[in-house]
């Protein structure tokens, strides 16, 4: 970074910046659209009102689970068991015991800050009056690497003291089409990166999407009069050709699209796009990886208009937050 203009070509010519990502929709943003259409839940009672009221009872402890994790409450989570329930993970592990549960949950929390969780009861019935069978679906929101982008779940309840409580819970992978394998060699651009210079910030938030088979990167750029712009790059696998490619869409109304190739010590995608003034661009940008926590974006080759433009400094971004 040895200048403002090394910046400023990075920010203000952004179709000309193909680092990482094109766009979603904002359905896309939603976890819920990766999951198949479901049938409405099943609830299997004699419709006698008591039953009725019991089942609406487990539902009601099924909001607080969710509840409870989503406001990262390890020991409320635990206290929904039976003293010495089970709780089952899609690897096969055993948690026995509110304590190791509550232990397995809130570790899960200090790695997992952000995550969020939708639930959908597929499946409700009552086996007597005194226990039940709940199946269902749990979507998570950003999606843990390595973590499907749905997990089915089953939940035996069982009545103790007039309280509905969770005897045993089962959680089962559930494998989708995913193209990350295509992908996997970008898993180090996962998380968010800020570059400064001269009063110029900016802020790069890079995640998986649409079941680890896209990257979105979302950037703003802040100036020193406070003005901003912003874009959004997606990533992904074109099976036709076997490239990676990238979408680029600026606030200004520019987009670019770019082609992806390996170096010997990084990526370097060449861009083609439109600017929003309606000028033809281009570019190579070069991503170089410097260790865990940092890495270096040079523009070369450029163009705008037709008129050639001079490379861009060495910018180095860093990273604020893990994967």
């Amino acid at each position: 970074m040895k200048n403002t203009q090394a910046l400023v070509p990075l920010f203000l010519l952004p179709v000309l910046m193909s680092i990482g990502c094109s766009q979603v929709t904002a359905q896309e943003n939603s976890p819920g659209n990766d999951a198949k259409k479901q049938p409405a839940a099943v609830e299997n009672y004699d419709g006698d009102a008591s039953a009725e009221n019991e089942l609406a009872a487990i539902r009601q402890a099924a909001k607080k689970f969710v509840d409870a994790f989503n406001h990262k409450k390890a020991k409320a989570l635990a206290a929904l068991w039976t003293e010495n329930g089970d709780y089952i993970d899609e690897s096969g592990q055993v948690f026995t015991g509110r304590a190791a549960i509550e232990q397995e949950y809130r570790a899960f929390f200090k790695q997992h800050k952000d995550v969020k969780m939708k639930l959908a009861i597929d499946s409700l019935r009552l086996l007597s009056p005194d226990a039940a069978i709940e199946d269902g679906r749990i979507i998570l929101d950003p999606l843990p690497a390595g973590a499907p982008a749905i997990s089915k779940y089953t939940t035996v309840h069982v009545k103790v003291d007039g309280k509905w409580l969770m005897s045993t819970v089962r959680d089962i992978r559930v494998e989708t089409a995913s193209a990350y394998r295509n992908l996997a060699d970008l898993d180090w651009l996962i998380g968010t990166w800020t570059a400064e210079e001269h009063g110029v910030k900016a802020e790069f938030v890079c995640r998986w999407i649409a079941n680890k088979s896209f990257v979105e990167r979302r950037y703003t750029v802040t100036h020193p009069d406070k003005s901003s712009n912003s874009g959004v790059e997606i990533i992904g696998y074109n099976p036709q050709n076997g490239h990676i490619q990238s979408w680029h869409f600026h606030s200004d109304g520019g987009h670019a699209v770019g082609v992806w190739s390996p170096l010997k010590n990084g990526w370097q995608s060449e861009v083609h796009g439109i600017s929003g003034a309606g000028e033809s661009t281009s570019a190579v940008n070069l991503l170089v990886p410097l260790d865990d926590g940092a890495y270096v974006w040079q523009s070369i080759s450029r163009s705008s208009g037709g008129t050639e433009l001079p490379d861009t400094g060495e910018v180095i971004l860093r990273r604020v937050t893990a994967k």
